[in-house]
């Protein structure tokens, strides 16, 4: 009786928490606005009709409707309205506290302050995140939930690494490892899956698969802010690779690799993996191999900031080696002409977290502002897509065309013309618009 019971609740509380009651569906027709569709590079004036979640109708001409109270009708004044913005890799736990305050902190505590950022980056125009790798999918669920404002999330879960790899955050006094020790706090809040074989791999993944996972994270290389790894260890064999490639295509998904160097970018491409994150360390033999295995480039703008002293000294040196890359890294995409996902990859740095706009703005020392945008919106879209079925949300997002989700920004001036703009979210930002719902209207 108390198995039923149990069971009987949680069936309950996953229906309640996943199926929120809806109310009526409303209409928004948005007027004379300057329309940038997340693709093409010429804007169009006209008007925008949104039935529930779904952007119904675009049209040059006066859309007619309905003039009943279930009929919001919003003159936008000739201002400018896109798609809202996407950030192609995203750390929504582990971008605005240290590593140490969250390898220590209280999960609950992390959980509010990922919350509070994430309301914070809906605010600021980005309305999807591909969040590769944290204990997110609590965030995720209080999210599509409405218990907390966000943006959509496409969850990887745990970071997949190998032992001393780039997601491995044991402390060197929790080595030799065996069944007797239990998992790391890393492991236990899932923010990290350590596994050193094929089959460890598949079932990690599996896991993350069976936890709502959108696509699959793997450590192929090694990283900046890891203890262990210099920046040109290559991580895992090509057979362990495949074994998470292999899980992910059975759910109709793919695998993503954290990747500098061309052996270990070369070594993921061999095992079946559909998209490279970073990259700066990148040469023209591997660039090419990217574009005959028709591979994402989730390619960040890192660049030299200083030394603000939030790394030690040996994973500063690391960062400085992986800058000198950045410039050719996006000169050979360029030349090949390869579609660049835009995203951040902030992490531990609350101060980079709380202004994405500074970060989008940095794409200007090699792109054009409407190039920018198409990667922000259109381009990251069609990354989105990739994880097929298990995409969390079905519909298409990144543009502005009858029969995607209504994920809208309504900006106070053209920003094709100005992407400076986009730096002061709280004036320029005038509406925030996801999934057909307004969290944002500042009257223009």
């Amino acid at each position: 009786m108390k198995t039923f019971t149990l069971a009987f609740f949680l069936v309950v509380f996953a229906l309640g928490i996943n199926h929120p009651s809806v109310s009526q569906q409303k209409t928004i027709l948005i007027n004379n606005v300057e329309i940038f569709n997340g693709k093409d590079p010429n804007t169009i004036k006209g008007n925008v009709l949104i039935e529930g979640n779904t952007i119904k109708k675009i049209s040059s001409s006066p859309i007619p409707t309905n003039k009943s109270a279930n009929v919001q009708i919003i003159d936008g004044k000739g201002k400018f309205l896109m798609p809202g913005l996407i950030d192609a890799h995203y750390h929504a736990m582990f971008s605005n506290l240290s590593q140490i305050a969250l390898l220590t902190g209280n999960i609950g505590f992390v959980n509010l302050v990922a919350g509070k950022n994430a309301e914070a980056l809906l605010m600021k125009g980005f309305t999807s995140i591909r969040d590769l790798g944290g204990p997110v999918f609590g965030l995720k669920q209080a999210i599509d939930a409405g218990v907390v404002s966000g943006p959509r999330i496409w969850p990887s879960g745990a970071f997949i690494s190998q032992t001393g790899g780039h997601g491995d955050f044991r402390l060197p006094n929790d080595v030799p490892s065996d069944a007797s020790n239990g998992l790391s706090y890393a492991e236990r809040i899932n923010a990290a899956a350590i596994a050193d074989s094929p089959d460890a791999v598949r079932l990690k993944a599996r896991e993350q698969l069976m936890l709502g996972a959108s696509q699959i994270k793997l450590m192929a290389g090694g990283g900046v802010s890891s203890i262990y790894d210099p920046l040109d260890v290559t991580q895992y064999t090509e057979a362990e690779i495949r074994a998470a490639v292999e899980a992910a295509e059975n759910w109709g998904t793919y695998v993503t690799v954290h990747a500098y160097t061309p052996r270990a970018i070369q070594q993921a491409i061999r095992a079946g993996v559909k998209c490279i994150d970073h990259g700066q360390l990148i040469d023209e033999e591997t660039v090419k191999m990217m574009v005959d295995n028709n591979v994402y480039w989730s390619l960040q703008p890192f660049i030299d900031e200083g030394d603000k002293g939030v790394l030690s000294p040996e994973s500063r040196a690391k960062q400085l080696e992986m800058y000198q890359g950045t410039d050719l890294a996006f000169e050979l995409a360029k030349k090949y002409k390869i579609k660049i996902a835009y995203g951040t990859d902030v992490l531990f740095d609350a101060q980079k977290a709380a202004q994405p706009g500074v970060q989008l703005l940095k794409m200007k020392r090699w792109f054009s502002n409407v190039e920018i945008l198409q990667m922000a919106t259109g381009n990251n879209g069609e990354l989105l897509a990739l994880s097929g079925k298990r995409s969390p949300y079905t519909g298409k997002l990144g543009v502005i065309e009858e029969g995607a989700l209504a994920d809208i920004l309504l900006i106070d001036g053209n920003l094709i013309q100005n992407l400076e703009l986009i730096n002061e979210p709280e004036k320029n930002i005038l509406m925030v618009m996801k999934d057909g719902k307004i969290f944002k209207n500042i009257s223009p």
